[in-house]
């Protein structure tokens, strides 16, 4: 019996040991399964995150654009306003430069006047001067120029005197202005038909 008994001990010892040997073989292939899913794991991670990073760098790229565009814009915004701020104070003395040159007009055939068209004159310049520091510029326009809808304003058609002017300015009613590059008045002229 008691050979038996060792014999129940060695195939049960046996039986153990292998067991314990499938068992560390099972382990060692799972490890090894779980490893290569780790790694397979963390490249997909990796892939993950640096799509992630190519796509925060893409919009960050196109907020920055954005931004510069805006400090442009806004830039570019505050030199226009700056440069036509006084627009609507230019408008306003416009009919006050049309009056002085009409004085001036009258006065230069009216006898006796010397002194005050020298006076009204001065006055002119003075102003004129001024209004030209702030940017305002007169558009010369003469007798005979050709028509430009984009740069003037008929007032009227009227037959030309000759062929050749047809088309053309035949007479100016009221001088145009600019303020800087923009035009705040423009020109009103008669055109020959």
């Amino acid at each position: 019996m008691s050979k038996n008994k060792d014999k129940q001990q060695e195939l049960d010892q046996e039986q153990f040991e292998s067991a314990e040997t499938q068992t560390v073989d099972a382990s060692d292939e799972k490890s090894k399964a779980s490893s290569k899913k780790e790694d397979h794991s963390e490249e997909d991670v990796q892939e993950k995150l640096q799509s992630e990073l190519k796509q925060e760098k893409d919009k960050f790229l196109r907020l920055f654009a954005e931004f510069e565009n805006y400090k442009r814009r806004t830039a570019k915004e505050r030199i226009e306003l700056f440069s036509t701020a006084s627009e609507d104070v230019m408008k306003t003395l416009l009919p006050v430069v049309d009056d002085f040159e009409r004085a001036l007009t009258h006065l230069k055939g009216a006898e006796g006047a010397d002194e005050l068209e020298k006076g009204v004159d001065l006055i002119y310049q003075k102003l004129l001067k001024t209004l030209e520091q702030k940017g305002l510029k007169a558009i010369e326009v003469a007798s005979g120029d050709v028509f430009d809808a984009d740069k003037h304003e008929a007032v009227t058609q009227i037959p030309a005197p000759s062929d050749d002017m047809k088309g053309k300015i035949i007479d100016v009613i009221e001088k145009g202005y600019k303020l800087g590059d923009k035009i705040i008045r423009f020109p009103k002229v008669v055109i020959g038909q």
